[in-house]
């Protein structure tokens, strides 16, 4: 019997690499049958992907069966796994998820923030509404979701999901990895790299080259890593060197703070937000892959923003399918507290051993003390904006969005809720109270 994969987003622009990934295991992971499944919106993206993934497919000459459909519910009876690459009301979303908060003066962000909020506020409940599809269809099979943000959305599916074999990838610690293997001169499969934290909070803890403790040889070297959505501001080798941890690119954000808004905010007024960025790069994409005589992943997709994400997925399906037992980072709960400043109830990022019954967390252990300020403020506000997603509650999600570090402030916070629920009322059917409110406060004002 060969296996069965669903991805929901098959129109996504990464969908090629994930078919490049399929592609490539097909001698240890044998897809049989692979569901693209998009709405109505995506379809014409879903038809052109899909018309190159049929073309990836016949060069590679393997027997994958490849299937499209607008109906989730027709893709996912008898799935082994289902994958979720998905961006609730697309890429013009996350303009506004960027340019509102930063119009006011604050960050906007697609992970975290006041954007990452509503996008979590947009996803979580079309999550949810995948969980029981997948609980009632096809029981056994896996969630690998890869739809940002992964932490706020993996933690949403353990609380309230119908399913709970679920797992949160991010590209983040891949490419911390490959700059770690570089710094010590030896190729990625044999550097050991231990990591644990949070979604774009994660911090590489240990690492070891044949047994041998590398840590602060990594940490007297790291400096500009820097991914494609942030720019490479070198960090200072003291505060590194005292922090004894190796931090993402993401930390930037909260560690260089007022550098990084000022920079949105320049990029903001000359029309040149990483999502407009991000949105040109998908036009020229999708031109690319039109082209009838191309079977094969671009160049260009790396520099999408999100390269190796789709790769990543793979890489795990592969894993769990073969009970490997080898290492991986991804978003699971904390079993064993294997990050201890964190419950075990609750979702972090950490290296766990994967097997057919999914992820074993490695014990990590503590991260230092001058960490879990930041930590514990992002754990928070990850767990208010799940219960602000389920519940359409406008209190729970002011307290989210001023629980939150790069926003902190009443003046900005309450304008820009209001902006952003206005802005994203089609994509938000659980705060209709809300809605229905402010419509009839409107109503009175005009009598």
């Amino acid at each position: 019997m060969g296996v069965k994969i669903v991805t929901i987003g098959g129109g996504s622009s990464y969908t090629p690499e994930l078919v490049e990934g399929f592609i490539k295991r097909y001698d240890r992971l044998p897809v049989d049958e692979l569901w693209l499944v998009d709405i109505e919106e995506g379809k014409e993206k879903l038809d052109i992907v899909s018309a190159l993934a049929r073309r990836q497919i016949e060069k590679a000459g393997l027997p994958i069966k490849l299937y499209t459909t607008l109906d989730r519910r027709e893709a996912l009876p008898g799935a082994d796994f289902v994958t979720t690459q998905m961006r609730v009301g697309l890429l013009d979303a996350r303009i506004k998820d960027e340019r509102i908060p930063l119009s006011h003066g604050i960050l906007g962000q697609e992970t975290n923030g006041a954007g990452g909020l509503f996008k979590g506020l947009r996803t979580i409940p079309v999550i949810l509404d995948i969980c029981k599809d997948i609980h009632e269809l096809c029981p056994n099979a896996w969630l690998i979701n890869f739809t940002n943000p992964a932490g706020m959305v993996t933690e949403a599916v353990y609380r309230y999901g119908a399913h709970k074999k679920a797992i949160g990838l991010c590209n983040v610690p891949i490419n911390m990895h490959m700059s770690i293997a570089e710094i010590v001169g030896r190729p990625t499969d044999e550097v050991e790299v231990h990591f644990g934290g949070l979604n774009h909070m994660v911090y590489a803890t240990k690492v070891l080259v044949d047994g041998e403790d590398k840590t602060a040889e990594v940490l007297d070297k790291w400096g500009t890593m820097s991914m494609n959505n942030i720019k490479g501001i070198s960090w200072h080798k003291g505060f590194v060197d005292a922090l004894g941890v190796i931090p993402c690119p993401y930390h930037r954000y909260f560690y260089m703070a007022k550098e990084y808004l000022e920079e949105a905010i320049e990029k903001f007024e000359h029309n040149g937000t990483r999502a407009e960025t991000v949105k040109q790069v998908e036009t020229d994409l999708f031109e690319i892959y039109k082209n009838p005589d191309l079977a094969e992943k671009p160049e260009l997709l790396s520099k999408r923003g999100g390269a190796y994400y789709s790769d990543a997925a793979c890489n795990l399906i592969c894993s769990i399918y073969s009970d490997r037992g080898d290492i991986q980072v991804v978003n699971t709960l904390n079993t064993g507290k294997a990050v201890e400043n964190f419950d075990e109830d609750e979702v972090v990022e950490v290296s766990c051993r994967i097997t057919k019954d999914g992820p074993v967390p490695i014990k990590i252990g503590s991260l230092p003390k001058a960490t879990n300020g930041l930590i514990q403020q992002i754990k928070s506000f990850e767990v208010a904006s799940v219960e602000a997603a389920v519940s359409g509650d406008y209190d729970k999600t002011l307290l989210a969005m001023m629980i939150n570090p790069l926003v902190s402030s009443q003046k900005y916070g309450v304008p820009v809720l209001e902006e952003l629920l206005m802005a994203h009322r089609k994509y938000l059917p659980q705060f209709a109270d809300w809605f229905a409110k402010k419509d009839a406060e409107g109503t009175k004002d005009d009598e």
